[in-house]
């Protein structure tokens, strides 16, 4: 029931980092599409002033959340909830954070298209928005390895692949998240920034 991925593993302390340094102290924090919840159960005890808040649209992934969940026990971990970016309905009303890694390229544009028509909806004024993944830049790779990775996503479904980042940050501008910055990490990725209003 326990999924496991060693790139959360890799990157969950790189991107820590970011969200000690940009999340506030305390408030609620929307984990979107969070996975194997591997990456919950690692920062919510090191983020203890946050209500954290994972969601998944997978039942697997859902599963595997509730039982990293249950070996981490930290009280401002809560379980499981499903949510479909694409659905107008979300199970959260108001979030003062929200975080979202490896999803957009792994998943149709609607997706991303609802992911931050959602986040316009329930991210209070002021909150932050963190989106963790690989992307082009104005067209050009950062690596040969991540055009590798976009081929190889796209054989699985045309509907996938690495977005580029002139497309993303004009989606957050539409749904009126200001950018912030955008920081490089490790294995060609990066964490973009947004903050709402």
């Amino acid at each position: 029931m326990k999924q496991y991925s060693t790139a959360c593993e890799r990157n969950r302390e790189p991107i820590l980092d970011v969200l000690r340094r940009v999340f506030p102290e305390t408030g609620r924090v929307l984990e979107v599409s969070a996975g194997t919840g591997m990456h919950s159960a690692w920062w919510a005890p090191r983020l203890s002033g946050l209500d954290w808040q994972p969601t998944d649209r997978d039942p697997v992934a859902l599963a595997s959340i509730a039982a990293w969940r249950s070996e981490v026990a930290a009280d401002n971990l809560r379980a499981p909830l499903a949510l479909d970016t694409r659905l107008a309905d979300w199970p959260v009303d108001q979030v003062d954070a929200a975080v979202c890694c490896n999803m957009i390229h792994i998943s149709p544009w609607e997706s991303a298209l609802g992911l931050f028509a959602g986040l316009e909806r329930v991210l209070a004024p002021g909150g932050v928005f963190v989106l963790y993944g690989p992307f082009r830049f104005e067209g050009v790779w950062t690596s040969e390895s991540n055009a590798r990775f976009d081929q190889s996503l796209k054989s699985r479904d045309p509907s996938w692949g690495v977005r580029d980042l002139v497309d993303v940050i004009a989606l957050g501008a539409r749904h009126g998240l200001r950018l912030g910055e955008v920081v490089e990490l490790p294995a060609n990725n990066h964490c973009v920034v947004w903050r709402n209003g």
